[in-house]
């Protein structure tokens, strides 16, 4: 039952927000009693938590599956970005945006997980691609691997890049290839443009 509970409020709060629904919706959604949630879960802050950490965990889950691949580190940064896309399709800013504002320190502790989790991602994408030649060798793993965690949220801000000029596809894209430029070699930069070539939209 934990786990059905925990499904519906994942589920209504990214529809709707980390806000706006109560433990009565959950309730009414599953057709059991407030008190049944209750007995897996002290309060609605330890639902909203258990449910952040279920949605990051399912996340790195898949990045993990694309990395267990062993593709090279272009190509895997390719698949990752394909995933991430899919993602973004079903992604809501309102429950961002409530999570940030009613739960900070969830909020917080997330962030901290995802810094983590993406860093250790980029510094071994970075290592494997000079290893292979592909990325030239006097790279700062520790600087890009920041910057590119930088660049990946920047790109989110729509007051810099509104929607109506520049669609979310056309962006993530943008930033990949912009990111990879700087850091490959000529080996490297011949493997980039095909996968360019057979990833790129007309967004």
């Amino acid at each position: 039952m934990k786990n059905k509970i925990v499904e519906k409020a994942t589920e209504l709060f990214l529809k709707l927000g980390f806000k706006s629904v109560t433990m009565d919706d959950i309730a009414n959604e599953m057709a059991i009693s407030k008190k049944t949630i209750y007995t897996h879960f002290k309060n609605k802050t330890a639902l909203v938590e258990e449910c952040t950490c279920t949605v990051m965990h399912s996340i790195t889950d898949e990045i993990d599956k694309i990395r267990s691949q062993n593709q090279n580190p272009i190509a895997e940064l390719f698949e990752i970005k394909k995933f991430v896309m899919y993602k973004i399709e079903d992604e809501h800013a309102s429950p961002q945006f409530q999570l940030q504002k009613y739960y900070p320190e969830i909020s917080e502790s997330l962030k901290a997980n995802h810094f983590e989790k993406m860093m250790e991602y980029t510094r071994n994408n970075l290592r494997r691609g000079i290893e292979q030649g592909l990325y030239r060798n006097n790279l700062n793993i520790e600087f890009i691997a920041r910057m590119y965690f930088l660049g990946i949220h920047g790109i989110k801000d729509q007051s810099l890049f509104p929607p109506v000029n520049f669609s979310v596809k056309f962006v993530n894209e943008a930033y990949l290839e912009y990111h990879l430029r700087g850091i490959v070699t000529t080996e490297g930069f011949n493997t980039l443009n095909k996968y360019i070539k057979a990833h790129q939209t007309n967004d």
